[in-house]
């Protein structure tokens, strides 16, 4: 029996996005006075991006996994479950 990569279970999972409510919410005031921008490294899903000095979120894709909440200096990621129904369904990673 072949094992599947981590790439391959991922494949795997399925997304329910609420396209009417975001789960992340970000204080861009706050972003543009963080100097390490943390949340531009460790999101495993590479979500943030900064464009024109503001950073950008595009939580449709979000694995839940609160890496970005954990490593902001400033504070400035609100981050909730999204509302039920609705988020990642992991099937094998």
């Amino acid at each position: 029996m072949s094992r599947l990569s981590m790439a391959d279970k991922l494949a795997l999972d399925k997304f329910e996005v609420d396209e009417g409510e975001s789960h992340i919410h970000l204080h861009n005031e706050l972003c543009k006075s963080c100097k390490e921008k943390n949340c531009l490294l460790v999101c495993p899903a590479g979500l943030y991006s900064e464009q024109n000095g503001e950073i950008i979120v595009e939580w449709a894709g979000c694995l839940e996994c609160g890496t970005c909440r954990a490593v902001c200096p400033q504070k400035a990621i609100e981050w909730i479950y999204p509302r039920g129904g609705f988020g990642i369904i992991y099937r094998q990673g």
